[in-house]
């Protein structure tokens, strides 16, 4: 597998990289401060269906933004979902009078972001549904009991027929019930030769030269299990449609397909197949569809639809859309008559050539957002500290997590896609600034600071971790602003006390995690219940260290560690959860401050 780039960094390469996207059709504008491309032509009087998720997966999901399909698609981070603010910045550039549908795949931090975006949308008036799509096989239904399928390129064609249906006026309910009886109705499984290589990273993970890997995720993560010697291409294609398809799996047994239902195959190039190779692919998994499961897709899509980077790997799909139309309002005929209608998107490089018409001048399309007005704190609902403990916390803090970052990337990378540490430095590098040219810390003000890490958060960290921590700061400063006053009648702890169990409960409602599951939780709930019961400050950090180094012990229940790398294997040492390792870290180094 080439470790060469042309760009050898991702500093800049997602918005130089959507710059160039938009380039090629006229009708989409880029906000590309929140990173989002939209339709500027969407009309308000159908529903606005919004995708996206982390960067690196193109021409997922920008390149499918135009008529008859996205109204709007947000990018986060390479391999991280993008933030709760990126997405309520696209849900804004694309209003709709009958509603907003947002349409991700099933992976944590975007069920977190989107699904937070949506709740604030809601609160807003605005009617707005979240649609998850999963459809990978791999992970079986005993080891995605909690965390559910996980998204592969499948979900592309559901965007293809929402985007039709909504093009004829369906209604934003109508919408959220057919893709949701369309997507039930897909099998898929994805088979690597080798994982991708992320520009300016070292962890590859890569595999043997006689090694193949089955069940493998667009981020990188290992597969369900390698395959070695590597396989025949016929025995290969033979495995894969055994999983999708065998019925009497009671693991991957998702889909029934009698005698005589319509048929959909969708074959994704992750990137770093040929074309020669992806033909050969698509004749084999036909012959093997006929020969041994008498199938015969009245439609195939095969093509680069949702890629990972450079990676020499691929996904299959077969959807059964008489099925879908059978638990649907629509018939048969009007689902292939959906996937059918013609858009100015990517999807025509797997459906079919399209015109190119003319360019539109870039100073057009390239857009900037509204400028945010700037929150105004309240002094009776603040907490003061005194500014130069605040800022020496603030620092040291920042700086521990700057110092981590290289064992944060190694152990997510065995655990899952490698952002956790990118994503803590990039907040840490953003506080600091912001401690450095907007002195956010001078007036000693705690509830100022919050408002600078939401907006950090928000806008700056993707990724599951992101979400967690965007969640948990909206409730703790809101928290802290009404708890303030126990300040003069009990101390500035039981503000603490009380503001890091309010922001805990709340953030219980958005994801099942408690201490034992192997997640940021582990060091966040024990440090929240530390303060609670009254202990002291350095107390508390240790319960915090504690529940951090526990992790080491504790096999995943969540997240993509339940199903990749050693998370999979009981059997082999477990490095520390990343994420509650870098937030102890952080809580930490606020401790070395005082």
């Amino acid at each position: 597998m080439s470790k060469r780039h042309l760009f050898p960094s991702l500093e800049g390469l997602v918005p130089k990289a959507l710059r160039g996207i938009v380039a090629s059709n006229p009708r989409l504008n880029l906000d590309e401060t929140n990173r989002v491309v939209f339709d500027s032509e969407s009309p308000r009087s159908i529903v606005s269906i919004i995708s996206g998720g982390g960067s690196g997966h193109e021409p997922a999901w920008s390149g499918y933004v135009g008529s008859n399909m996205l109204a709007a698609s947000v990018a986060g981070d390479v391999f991280a979902s993008p933030s709760t603010k990126q997405i309520l910045a696209a849900i804004e550039a694309v209003p709709s009078d009958k509603g907003t549908l947002l349409v991700i795949t099933n992976y944590t931090g975007d069920c977190l972001h989107f699904g937070l975006a949506a709740e604030k949308t809601k609160a807003r008036g605005h009617p707005c549904r979240m649609l998850i799509c999963g459809d990978d096989v791999s992970i079986g239904k005993a080891g995605g009991s909690l965390v559910g399928r996980r998204g592969l390129a499948a979900q592309i064609a559901v965007l293809k027929v929402l985007g039709a249906a909504a093009a004829q006026g369906a209604s934003l309910d109508e919408l959220y019930d057919f893709g949701t009886a369309f997507a039930d109705q897909i099998v898929s499984i994805a088979t690597t030769l080798d994982h991708c290589h992320v520009p300016g990273r070292t962890e590859h993970g890569a595999l043997d030269e006689d090694e193949v890997e089955i069940g493998t995720g667009p981020h990188n993560e290992p597969g369900y299990r390698k395959l070695s010697p590597a396989p025949s291409p016929e025995a290969l294609v033979k495995q894969i449609l055994t999983y999708c398809l065998d019925e009497k799996d009671p693991e991957r047994g998702y889909v029934n397909f009698s005698p005589g239902d319509e048929t959909v195959l969708v074959v994704s190039n992750f990137g770093g197949m040929s074309n020669l190779e992806m033909g050969g692919l698509v004749d084999e998994l036909l012959q093997q569809l006929l020969a041994d499961w008498n199938i015969q897709p009245s439609r195939v899509y095969a093509g680069c639809l949702e890629t990972s980077l450079n990676a020499p790997a691929f996904s299959v799909s077969v959807i059964n859309i008489s099925s879908a139309a059978a638990n649907s309002t629509y018939s048969l005929d009007q689902v292939k008559a959906f996937l059918d209608v013609r858009t100015d998107t990517a999807w025509e490089a797997v459906a079919g050539s399209q015109s190119n018409p003319q360019r539109r001048p870039r100073a057009d399309q390239i857009v900037q957002p509204p400028v945010e007005e700037k929150k105004v704190i309240d002094d009776t609902e603040d907490l003061k500290i005194d500014a130069a403990v605040l800022e020496s916390m603030l620092r040291s803090a920042c700086a521990e997590v700057i110092a981590a970052e290289p064992d944060l990337t190694k152990w997510d990378t065995v655990m899952g896609d490698g952002d956790c540490g990118l994503t803590l430095e990039t907040g840490a590098k953003a506080l600091l600034e912001a401690v450095d040219s907007r002195q956010v810390a001078a007036r000693g003000s705690v509830v100022e600071v919050l408002v600078e890490l939401e907006d950090i958060v928000e806008g700056k960290m993707g990724g599951t971790l992101g979400g967690i921590l965007g969640i948990f700061f909206v409730s703790l400063r809101t928290a802290v602003q009404e708890n303030n006053g126990l300040a003069q009648t009990e101390g500035t702890t039981a503000v603490w006390g009380k503001a890091l169990a309010t922001a805990i409960a709340h953030l219980s409602h958005y994801t099942p995690a408690k201490v034992g599951d192997r997640t940021v939780m582990d060091t966040l709930i024990p440090f929240a219940n530390a303060m609670k019961s009254g202990q002291t400050f350095e107390e508390s950090v240790a319960a915090a260290v504690r529940g951090s180094e526990a992790t080491k012990m504790l096999k995943p229940r969540l997240g993509r560690a339940t199903y990749v790398g050693v998370g999979a294997d009981s059997s082999k040492e477990l490095p520390p959860d990343p994420g509650a390792w870098g937030a102890m870290v952080a809580i930490r180094g606020l401790l070395s401050g005082v």
